[in-house]
């Protein structure tokens, strides 16, 4: 599977159908992508009428996700941006990065 390429399919499947917050709060599976070696990957956009949360979740059954292999997603999904790793689970095989832009979301709460 070639990085660039899912992480644009997931990206423009966000884009198309981001999450409204608070009601709408849950992963779509279209926004899902699983490699050859058994990394999973969801990436998704919540909107709200004053910001944007983008996210990214790694996620392994055997082990945590690596620095390497978040970090070619991370420049593929986050393009430009600087994604923060939020806490996580001691132990956990779950990684969650998150990017917050302030304002208001395109296309939400205009009239």
């Amino acid at each position: 599977m070639e990085v660039a390429a899912e992480a644009a399919r997931l990206r423009e499947a966000a884009e198309r159908r981001p999450l409204r917050l608070p009601v709408n709060r849950r992963i779509d599976e279209r926004h899902h992508a699983v490699t050859g070696d058994g990394l999973s990957v969801w990436f998704t956009i919540q909107v709200s009428p004053r910001a944007r949360v983008f996210e990214a979740v790694f996620e392994r059954e055997d082990a945590p996700p690596g620095d390497d292999e978040c970090g070619a997603w991370l420049a593929q999904l986050f393009p430009g941006l600087e994604p923060v790793e939020a806490p996580g689970v001691p132990g956990g095989h779950v990684r969650r990065f998150e990017v917050f832009e302030r304002g208001a979301a395109p296309g939400v709460g205009a009239r």
